[in-house]
């Protein structure tokens, strides 16, 4: 069993579509952006994680498919420290690492579909 947080963001579809319309330079630009985002996300879960032998950190991972970011760990036991069970408090680590960089997500999101809307005006 491993965990990965999905966050449903207003305006996902509006942006999806607004990805398409930019040209191929701008999309790079954009991905690239959500690259860099999501490997900071990492970063920041692996530095908030509880640490024993080290494996749970090292099974964390960020991946960016199309214009969706997933943010996850691999461990078997992962969704027991994240949320803890009843033997044991939880200690989160992603969601508090996504919830710091969902200000910065936005952001990119809002800048790439006024970019969009600027380039389909005549």
């Amino acid at each position: 069993m491993s965990v990965e947080i999905s966050l449903d963001a207003k305006g996902i579809e509006e942006f999806q579509a607004a990805m398409k319309k930019l040209d191929s330079a701008i999309q790079r630009q954009v991905h690239r952006r959500l690259h860099g985002l999501v490997a900071d996300i990492k970063a920041s879960a692996q530095q908030r994680v509880p640490v024993r032998t080290g494996y749970l950190r090292s099974t964390i991972y960020a991946k960016v498919k199309e214009w969706i970011a997933e943010v996850g760990a691999e461990a078997s036991y992962a969704l027991y420290v994240e949320l803890g069970t009843r033997y044991m408090r939880a200690r989160p680590y992603l969601y508090p690492a996504i919830q710091e960089y969902l200000p910065q997500l936005e952001a990119i999101i809002l800048e790439a579909i006024e970019t969009a809307k600027r380039e389909a005006k005549p």
